[in-house]
């Protein structure tokens, strides 16, 4: 169901409780490629470093309101299993994370110190996907899926609601696009606040699905997502989600492995920025933009880059 105003307004209300606003700051460098004013909004200043703390505490609060639990359990490729660890920790519950096998090991290990347990699963976020929830199910505990859950999007679409207050001026956002919940919350918030600001989608070149889903407004899943982008790295689009992001999403870029790298050495050495692929996939879609015009805002998403692809980003 589309989000309302009401519900994203009560998720600020919920997180106001727990975080800070991320910061939005002015990327000199980029303006001058772009030649129009970028602005990066820091959800890597979010506890786990990644925006998904935000849906994470937004749906297990809203869960608790509704019925006592013990335990929760997710699948991700790291960022959602290190946020619903934080989340689960600020609310006393037990937390059971699905990983793919070999993941990042940054965001395993930032997982491991919030004191979930681990288990890695199959060969990516599909197979942990299908693992977690079989487990859910048999230990009867609570399994927030980022991609499904109902009240997650009202999280991140509060992102919307802060780039509004934080830069009035804003006419495009960039937005990484994996299992959808970031660019369904902040196009929401920003459609029902101001549609007249342009919203673009970033996938990474070697796991398109929602890409492929959105150009031919129907799911569309891939054989393989292997990208340096874990975060970007769904196969198995969600049928619901696509009728969303075709309804919300006004344009969307691909951006290949050699660009992702060149972004995040860019965002290092002349923003002094730290970002993971993932989150420096917006602007390696800028850099790759030259025709946009108007005041821009890039969402980085994550920090959390492992040693090898830092390295592969700045010794090519």
């Amino acid at each position: 169901m589309p989000l309302t105003l009401a519900e994203i307004r009560q998720a600020v209300d919920v997180l106001r409780r727990y975080l800070s606003p991320s910061r939005l700051v002015p990327a000199d460098s980029l303006t001058a490629k772009a030649g129009r004013p970028v602005y990066l909004k820091m959800e890597s200043d979010l506890p786990t470093a990644s925006f998904k703390s935000r849906g994470a505490i937004v749906a297990l609060s809203d869960r608790l309101s509704r019925s006592e639990i013990t335990e929760v359990v997710c699948a991700s490729t790291g960022n959602h299993g290190a946020a619903v660890a934080y989340a689960a920790r600020l609310f006393g519950l037990r937390a059971t994370i699905f990983l793919p096998q070999n993941p990042n090991p940054i965001k395993r290990a930032r997982i491991q110190a919030l004191g979930a347990s681990i288990r890695e699963h199959g060969h990516d976020l599909a197979d942990a996907n299908q693992a977690g929830a079989d487990y859910a199910g048999e230990k009867n505990a609570y399994f927030l899926s980022d991609a499904a859950d109902q009240a997650l999007p009202a999280g991140p679409a509060t992102i919307g609601i802060e780039i509004l207050e934080q830069q009035p001026k804003t006419e495009i956002i960039y937005v990484p696009v994996g299992d959808t919940a970031l660019i369904r919350g902040i196009a929401s918030a920003i459609k029902l606040l101001r549609p007249s600001i342009k919203i673009i989608g970033v996938q990474a070149e070697a796991a398109p699905s929602y890409y492929l889903s959105w150009k031919q407004r129907q799911a569309v899943e891939t054989p393989d997502c292997q990208t340096i982008a874990d975060g970007l790295a769904t196969r198995t689009p969600d049928s619901s989600n696509v009728e969303a992001i075709v309804n919300l999403v006004d344009d969307f870029r691909l951006v290949s492995e050699k660009s992702l790298l060149e972004a995040i050495k860019h965002l290092l050495l002349q923003e002094h920025v730290a970002a993971e692929p993932a989150g420096a996939a917006t602007t390696a879609a800028l850099l790759n933009d030259g025709n946009a015009q108007g005041t821009t805002v890039l969402i980085l998403s994550g920090a959390n880059i492992s040693e090898d692809v830092l390295r592969m980003s700045l010794c090519p």
